[in-house]
């Protein structure tokens, strides 16, 4: 199929409103209209299921008639690039920013982003999260010099709308119920093992998270985080970093292969 045709093609099975490709013709039929328009809504029909499947919340958030028809939109505007559809919809949170008929629902974006996050968590590569034991045999004078790595699956999204709990309302992991104080909430998202798990942050957890994400050693990460809130707990911190899996591997600032 000439270059010309494939784009007109692929331009039109995203676009109801555009026309059958010029030069498209069956074994029996020169027009085929019908079997395009048949091809073309089984394009859509999956492409709105494979965003329903990476953003279940927020498909329950708005209901499924409306969000099939936001996704369609989305998917006319910005089709895939790849055969791969795993990743299909990470700009979808930005995209529902900006969409006039969802622009009370403030949360919804982040609760999308949430989701996009989790599902990148699932697709990262498998590594061990680090032993607790680890960090007890570091020496009391080395622990400000550590430097943590990562885990693949890890990110930090934070938010000024209650995400995860919005998030854990529509996930069936909480019962729906009035939400009170409304308030932002940061959310931790990793597979440690084999589920992906989300976790609502603490007061500076998040920028202690990001900072050490970011190769900041301990003293330093738990500085900036201390400056960014007051309530900063670093021990619950500590804690909560290493049951979740977060990171990898230790390492002091000076000497990266002995500790």
């Amino acid at each position: 199929m000439p270059a010309d045709i494939q784009t007109r093609f692929a331009r039109a099975l995203t676009d109801a409103a555009l026309p059958v490709p010029a030069g498209l013709a069956a074994w029996n039929d020169n027009t085929p209209a019908r079997r395009f328009g048949v091809y073309r809504n089984n394009v859509a029909s999956g492409l709105v299921g494979a965003l329903a499947s990476r953003f279940p919340a927020a498909r329950r958030i708005v209901g499924e008639g409306f969000f099939a028809a936001m996704a369609g939109e989305y998917i006319r505007l910005f089709p895939p690039r790849s055969p791969l559809l795993m990743s299909y919809g990470d700009g979808f949170a930005d995209f529902v920013e900006s969409f006039e008929p969802v622009q009370e629902l403030a949360y919804l974006p982040d609760v999308i982003r949430l989701e996009a996050a989790r599902g990148q968590a699932y697709h990262a590569a498998d590594a061990a999260p680090l032993d607790a034991g680890e960090l007890s045999r570091v020496a009391p004078e080395q622990l400000a010099r550590l430097v943590l790595l990562p885990h693949p699956s890890l990110s930090i999204l934070r938010s000024a709308h209650p995400i995860v709990t919005i998030w854990a309302m529509n996930s069936d992991a909480m019962d729906l119920a009035p939400i009170e104080p409304w308030a932002g909430e940061d959310a931790l998202i990793v597979r440690p093992h084999m589920l992906v798990e989300i976790h609502r942050l603490p007061p500076g957890g998040a920028v202690f998270l990001q900072e050490l994400a970011t190769g900041a050693t301990l003293s330093d990460a738990a500085e900036t985080a201390a400056a960014a809130a007051a309530e900063f707990d670093l021990s619950a911190n500590l804690a909560g970093l290493l049951q979740s899996g977060a990171f990898t591997a230790i390492h002091k600032e000076t000497d990266r292969d002995e500790y």
